[in-house]
């Protein structure tokens, strides 16, 4: 009888026990979301008068991404795609909440769009929650207000800090200690079932600040104030993996350190330069590299190999569908959503090789920004700006990685092919689209996006007289949009 016992107990047993090692053996994850941290401002990327010490070694254990495209150069549709897996499209949420004004300067008006992501899109924290994790959103948002916050989209525990805070020796400007200290508490007391952190910093975002002593002790960078932001960025991120050391999590633990957009390349707010992102073209609110191209660092210890370098492109929209995947957890993922996880773990290393991505951002922007399209396929990229349908461009990335050279006159059967492909995914996922402004000033035009086209200044090589005419075109877009109460984040 008591053999029996035995047997029954172990049968019934089994398929629990079993559950129970493989949530035990899921990974968690922490990903670390920055606010327009270029491609190249950190040292592992090139970036020689910046010191991240903490990221570099970060990338020397896990893969470092060269080619990890954001979904929208700019904030909230970026983030918005990491969390839902769709894209901003598809959400209609195509720019940054609350958006910009209309104005005179612009010759095509910009569709509404959506002020939240509706409570009925499946966000990351749900996918992990219903798997047995407990999720936690601490930092920056920016995807939805007052009842579309973390807490309705299904996150466990939510945190956020002040977004500008006091520099000192131990404190940066943008609340990234405190977000970090919030991050360590809920890792230490969920430290024994797995958890999902999604930590969104305000760092580097403009404004920011730094001691003296920390300005001082950067005067050979590019912009002093800012390497001394970006440094404290890898302190806090510093202090963040010297958790999950002290408490022996590291080897379980996939993390991800990325960026939302590109990073910012021209003046804006108190900021006479900020940052470059040469050799690829512009920045923040451009479908160029510059604007599109983040950092992008994934470490999990035995499971992806280390200091490894991926040039193959991935895009944020699919980190659901890779989660999922490198976890274990079956389901449907967002569709459209693709699992990139054999690219990660060195499985298949030709995974997105032949794969095309898709760009719609119908808005102008204070960076310069116009509304348009892009697509690449392989190394070819088409960028069509929707106010000059007449002008497509296309650039070969192999040999013009910094889109100097539009090559569209030369392969018109390529463009044609190219456009007919962005058309058609448009019209797949219902699209807005722009239209003609009754107000349009083509004087005003002509002073913010032809005479000075702000997609082409490389603020790391420009003379003395592009520095005044870019400072020119920032008091003259800055005249266009203001006064208005949608500042761009």
């Amino acid at each position: 009888m008591l053999t029996l016992f035995r047997v029954l107990a172990a049968f019934f047993w089994l398929p629990w026990i079993s559950t129970l090692v493989a949530a035990t053996t899921r990974p968690n994850i922490v990903i670390i979301l920055c606010d327009d941290l270029g491609i190249n401002d950190l040292g592992s990327y090139g970036r020689a008068d910046h010191r991240t010490p903490h990221l570099d070694q970060l990338a020397r254990e896990g893969v470092r991404f060269t080619s990890a495209y954001c979904a929208q150069p700019i904030c909230s549709p970026s983030r918005a795609a990491l969390l839902t897996g769709n894209t901003p499209a598809q959400l209609h949420l195509t720019t940054y909440l609350p958006g910009r004004a209309n104005a005179s300067s612009q010759k095509r008006l910009q569709p509404p769009i959506k002020k939240e992501i509706p409570l009925s899109e499946k966000m990351l924290s749900r996918y992990f929650t219903e798997a047995g994790y407990v999720t936690a959103a601490i930092g920056k948002w920016h995807v939805g207000g007052p009842g579309y916050g973390p807490e309705e989209h299904g996150f466990t525990i939510v945190k956020n800090a002040p977004v500008n805070t006091t520099p000192s020796a131990s404190e940066g400007s943008k609340g990234e200690f405190a977000l970090t200290r919030a991050a360590e508490d809920f890792i230490e007391a969920n430290r024994e079932r797995p958890f999902l952190l999604y930590l969104g910093h305000n760092n580097p975002h403009i404004p920011y600040k730094a001691t003296e002593d920390q300005i001082a002790s950067h005067a050979s960078a590019f912009e002093p104030t800012y390497a001394a932001v970006i440094e404290t960025l890898d302190r806090a991120v510093g202090q963040l993996l010297a958790k999950l050391d002290s408490l022996q999590l590291a080897n379980n633990t996939l993390v991800i350190f990325t960026s939302d957009n590109g990073g910012l390349h021209v003046p804006e707010g108190p900021h006479a330069r900020v940052t470059h992102n040469t050799p690829y073209r512009a920045g923040k609110g451009y479908l160029y590299e510059g604007g599109l191209r983040n950092p992008l660092v994934v470490r999990w210890p035995q499971h992806i190999p280390s200091n490894r370098v991926v040039d193959d492109p991935v895009i944020n929209t699919d980190w659901i569908a890779t989660l999922l995947d490198l976890s274990g957890i079956p389901g449907r993922v967002p569709e459209g959503g693709h699992s990139f996880a054999p690219l990660l773990t060195g499985k298949d290393v030709s995974a997105n090789q032949n794969r095309s991505f898709f760009w719609h951002y119908p808005h102008y922007n204070n960076q310069g920004g116009r509304p348009a399209g892009a697509v690449r396929r392989g190394n070819w990229k088409l960028v069509e700006y929707y106010d000059a349908p007449d002008q497509p461009e296309l650039y070969e990335l192999t040999t013009d990685i910094g889109e100097k050279n539009n090559v569209a006159s030369k392969f018109p059967e390529r463009v044609r092919e190219l456009r007919g492909d962005l058309d058609h995914w448009r019209r797949a996922i219902d699209a807005q689209t722009t239209e003609p402004n009754p107000d349009f000033d083509p004087v005003k035009f002509r002073e913010l996006y032809v005479d000075f086209d702000p997609s082409l200044f490389d603020p790391l090589r420009a003379s003395k007289q592009e520095w005044s005419d870019v400072a020119t075109w920032r008091a003259r877009m800055n005249a266009a949009v203001f006064p208005s109460t949608n500042r761009q984040k």
